[in-house]
């Protein structure tokens, strides 16, 4: 089997080490890697297979003979080394949101649109995490029955705004149980114990950049432009995982027991939902995992076509790294590189 050299630009961050464990578990034909970051982070030691790799800082030289390169390292970072990679010869699958809306860029979730890499010239984005876990359970039902309307809410997890914000809730649960006080480094709140409605800043129409995204995202992914989305990002105190209440309005009409079938054969998709047993997914059992769960599928009370359900996956891995890796094993399976 062919083998590829690679590079994770952004290695030490919570992303970026979960796609050098998926590599790994996933057994992505790796002939060399290389850990790239930013200047301080250059000398840091890294175990991959068994071995020790030292942090390179990231230049024009660290993509040379590079294959791809995983990058989760911010959208200016991305801006700025993506093309360079990418005039070495580097195709790039880029974790921020710096390229996804770009008419030339693809937008890729394996289980929806593979077909999309085709097109690439260097670039792919990965999309959002919340986006990612949505598309994927709802592109089955989408395919057969069209979705007209989404109405979502996100209970989104602290891993999803960095190291720093998983600092902060851990700082602020210690803080409250002995008495003290203590000033949130990442978030606008204290999350620890409290929910806060606002995932990146506003706009002018009230709706944030998370929220947009989860709107424009959608539409393109699933080459749909007319899908209408409603949605409301929170984040809530939860390490890994993130949550949607989801409502659709379809074209046709729909059963649930036919929401049940479809997506139960779709890939990448787990059903669990016996709510009488208290079975359905949350985001503590659903970590670590690379399937998207779905729970509480019902009829919706305010659509005559409309469904209800739940939807839980690991932001860090399909959310992000394991969706990258899925992309990079596309690449393979169609000899794009």
């Amino acid at each position: 089997m062919k083998s590829y050299n690679v590079a994770i630009l952004g290695v030490t961050g919570a992303v970026g080490q979960t796609m050098m464990k998926v590599l790994e578990e996933r057994d992505f034909p790796v002939n060399s890697i290389k850990f790239l970051a930013s200047e301080r982070s250059a000398g840091k030691e890294i175990e991959f297979k068994g071995e020790r790799f030292k942090v390179e800082a990231v230049s024009e030289e660290a993509f040379e003979g590079v294959d791809i390169a995983l990058f989760s390292a911010g959208g200016d970072r991305s801006k700025k080394w993506a093309p360079v990679a990418v005039s070495k010869g580097t195709v790039v699958i880029d974790n921020s949101s710096a390229f996804r809306m770009e008419p030339d860029v693809p937008l890729v979730v394996p289980e929806v649109n593979p077909e999309d890499v085709k097109w690439h010239r260097g670039i792919i984005a990965n999309p959002n995490c919340s986006t990612i876990q949505m598309v994927v359970a709802l592109h089955p039902i989408h395919k057969v029955k069209r979705i007209k309307r989404i109405v979502v809410a996100t209970y989104q997890a602290v891993s999803g705004a960095g190291a720093t914000a998983i600092s902060d809730l851990e700082n602020e649960t210690k803080a409250f149980f002995e008495g003290r006080y203590y000033t949130p480094q990442a978030l606008p709140h204290h999350i620890a114990f409290n929910v806060i409605p606002r995932i990146d800043s506003f706009d002018e129409s009230g709706y944030t950049k998370e929220e947009l995204k989860m709107i424009n995202e959608t539409r393109k992914i699933m080459h749909d432009p007319d899908i209408k989305v409603s949605p409301t990002c929170v984040r809530v105190p939860v390490f890994v995982g993130h949550s949607e209440v989801v409502t659709i309005e379809t074209g046709l009409p729909i059963t649930v027991q036919e929401a049940k079938e479809l997506l139960t054969k779709a890939p990448g998709v787990i059903v669990e939902d016996d709510p009488a047993n208290n079975v359905y997914p949350v985001p503590i059992e659903v970590a670590g995992k690379d399937d998207v769960f779905v729970g509480r599928i019902r009829k919706d009370a305010g659509f005559e076509n409309g469904l209800s359900m739940w939807i839980v996956g690991d932001n860090l891995r399909k959310g992000a790294a394991t969706n990258a890796i899925q992309i990079a094993e596309l690449l393979v399976k169609y000899n794009l590189i």
